[in-house]
């Protein structure tokens, strides 16, 4: 039975005629005759061919030999061939025909800035395209000194500075292939997906700074590297200035590896549908799965969802808070550099070393667009409005968000008090496999608090009951019906597993596993993932709706809410609590939580236990890990932990089962 779907709220934010005046979405209908978003969205899924050929012309996305057929399905859905026969090498649209270079070049400004950087200590770097493409240009002679070239897989293990794009690009244009790894992984983890991808180099660095200390980095590269047999040279920056071991004949330092190289390079030409990127997702059991994207792929998505949904133009400055391990790294670097604006990055702690560090952020770099996550705004809210209150925070145009579900609470803050009600929040949500989003906001359509305005144009998307059939104002499974030029291309050495993953539910659906609702005004919500909803004597309960409730509570920071089994009503209620420091974690605090869950999901969702906690197990993109930490309070396998940033959270939830 599908469940009545009560989240929803008031359209709080509509646009203004200028944001719709301005936006690259209305530029783009208006070439094509589109009257409105609705229109566009039946055209681009009914048509995809036609969507996708018109987003590569919107884009400008250049190619060294055109593409004879956009599409191909003749091998299905589920393995579609893009832009056949089309040769493209994505590091040229980024950066090569911006400074004039290769073939039906554009040349931007000479000073516009494509990377600025800030440091935790500190220190600020500014490169500028040509600047940029010259460093490229170093390293990708750097690479190929070492003999490295097209096919090569190459690891990046470093912290977010200007290096970590230079080493992205540096690799694409040799035509290898790209392993982004989270800067804060231990060796295992880099271990199992170097391996996997028969790895034959690593970018690593001395260390990194992590709220005003040195955070070594380069003894967990060897530990690695050790473990790699086909590991070949380890190019190492140096970011600490802190004493590392260098291995003769493997390791090589950064600056003195580059600085003697040519600033020219050619870009190697590849097909548009050769291996760009392995990105490696966690599992809930086995080994890490490597979503394969490639040249066409992942960085059109990512440039098609930045344009149309955060509305980033050529010179805007975008920063999304991310580590280049998350899909959102990448993400930034390929679709900022497409459109030819700004990316804004920073390596540290956003609340060192206070919490107006973000704020000061935006101010001191005229930030346009900014990427949160729900969690580092409930961690900000505690510390009252004074810290956004001092910063001009003019620069910024809007919000985005990805990677969990907002509570309403938190969401309403940012919105009203630091967005003064002006800035919309622009809601992202998709996954490594999408490159980039099946759902988001965009600067046509209102909003309603934690919602999105759409399905991104292009993306078939539905929300369905257990049997497939499209449900409106309920809960049910979000589903693709029809390829886009994103998907990934399969698991890396491991397409049975994509198939039993994505498409063995239903004939020709991919199934996301995330539950989702469209309310009665069309907007939609993502509740979660599938697998983490609690089924209470047939009542299907979505971990957001009751985590809402907690948060609302002025000494609850984080909420987690799980099910457990139970003989009678299938499962029960828990319920982790992580309170605001200093507060007293007391039966009289636990009672008010319950109570307040029960007024409003009634005494049939009572809670069995209100447990308090230190933290919650999460990811370096602030996902909370429900799946672990259900694992861990009952004492089962908890699966791939590789991409906690946090594991001692687990640690103290096996403590209270």
């Amino acid at each position: 039975m599908t469940e009545q779907f009560s989240f929803g709220g008031e359209i709080v934010w509509k646009p203004t005629p200028e944001h719709i005046e301005h936006a690259n979405l209305t530029a783009f209908m208006r070439l094509h005759g589109i009257e409105d978003f609705d229109e566009l969205m039946r055209r681009s899924t009914s048509d995809v061919a036609w969507f996708t050929d018109a987003v590569f012309k919107f884009l400008d996305i250049q190619f060294h030999e055109p593409y004879m057929d956009i599409v191909d399905l003749s091998e299905g859905i589920q393995f579609p061939k893009w832009c056949v026969n089309g040769k493209m090498n994505i590091v040229h649209n980024c950066v090569d025909k911006w400074v004039g270079t290769g073939f039906t070049p554009v040349q931007l400004a000479p000073a516009r800035k494509a990377i600025v950087f800030e440091g935790e200590e500190g220190i600020t770097k500014t490169l500028t395209y040509e600047e940029l493409y010259k460093e490229v240009n170093k390293t990708a002679n750097a690479l190929r000194s070492l003999g490295l070239g097209k096919g090569d897989a190459i690891g990046i293990f470093m912290p977010m500075t200007p290096e970590i794009v230079i080493a992205l690009l540096a690799i694409a244009k040799i035509g290898g292939i790209i392993l982004p790894l989270f800067s804060g992984y231990g060796a295992g983890a880099i271990v199992s997906r170097m391996v996997d991808a028969d790895a034959k180099a690593l970018f690593a660095a001395d260390g990194a700074f992590r709220r005003g200390k040195a955070v070594e980095m380069k003894s967990i590269a060897d530990e690695a590297a050790e473990q790699i047999p086909t590991l070949e040279h380890m190019i190492v920056l140096k970011r600490t200035g802190q004493d590392v071991n260098m291995k003769e004949g493997r390791d090589h330092w950064w600056s003195l590896l580059t600085a003697p190289q040519p600033d020219s390079a050619t870009t190697e030409i590849t097909s548009a549908e050769d291996p760009l990127m392995i990105i490696y997702t966690s599992g809930t059991t086995g080994k890490p799965k490597g979503a394969l994207h490639t040249h066409c792929g992942f960085p059109v998505k990512a440039a098609q969802d930045m344009a149309f949904g955060t509305d980033v133009h050529s010179g805007d400055v975008i920063y999304w808070m991310t580590d280049m391990g998350w899909m959102m790294g990448p993400w930034q670097v390929f679709g900022s550099l497409l459109l030819g604006a700004t990316m804004f990055i920073y390596d540290g702690a956003p609340d060192f070393p206070s919490p107006s560090r973000l704020w000061e952020l935006v101010e001191k770099h005229k930030i346009n667009q900014m990427g949160v996550s729900p969690t580092l705004i409930r961690s900000l809210i505690p510390h009252g409005d004074e810290h956004f209150k001092k910063h001009d925070l003019s620069s910024l145009k809007c919000f985005a968000s990805t990677g969990e579900p907002w509570n309403p609470d938190p969401w309403l803050w940012l919105f009203e008090r630091v967005g003064e009600g002006r800035r919309p929040i622009i809601n992202y949500s998709g996954g490594t496999e999408i490159s980039g989003g099946i759902v988001m906001g965009n600067p046509l359509l209102p909003l309603k608090p934690c919602a999105f305005s759409a399905a991104c144009p292009g993306m078939d998307a539905d929300v369905v009951d257990e049997n497939g059939k499209p449900v409106r104002n309920a809960v049910g499974e979000l589903v693709i019906k029809a390829p886009w030029i994103g998907m990934t291309r399969g698991f890396w050495k491991d397409n049975s597993r994509y198939l039993d993953v994505y498409w063995s539910r239903w004939e020709n659906i991919w199934v996301h596993g995330d539950f989702a609702a469209i309310d009665n005004d069309g907007l939609w919500y993502i509740l979660g993932r599938s697998d983490d909803t609690i089924k209470i004597a047939g009542k299907r309960l979505g971990p957001a709706e009751v985590e809402s409730i907690l948060v609302r509570h002025a000494d609850i920071v984080e909420a987690a809410a799980i099910g457990v089994p139970h003989d009678v009503k299938g499962s029960e209620l828990v319920l982790f609590a992580v309170t605001r420091p200093g507060v007293e974690r007391s039966d009289a605090l636990r009672r008010q939580l319950h109570e307040m869950v029960v007024a409003e999901m009634g005494k049939p969702l009572a809670p069995k236990s209100i447990l308090f906690v230190s933290d919650l197990p999460k990811t370096r993109n602030a996902k909370v890990m429900r799946r672990m930490i259900r694992a861990a309070y009952l004492g089962l396998e908890l699966g791939d932990t590789s991409s906690l940033v946090n594991p001692q959270a687990v640690d103290e939830i096996k403590g209270l089962g």
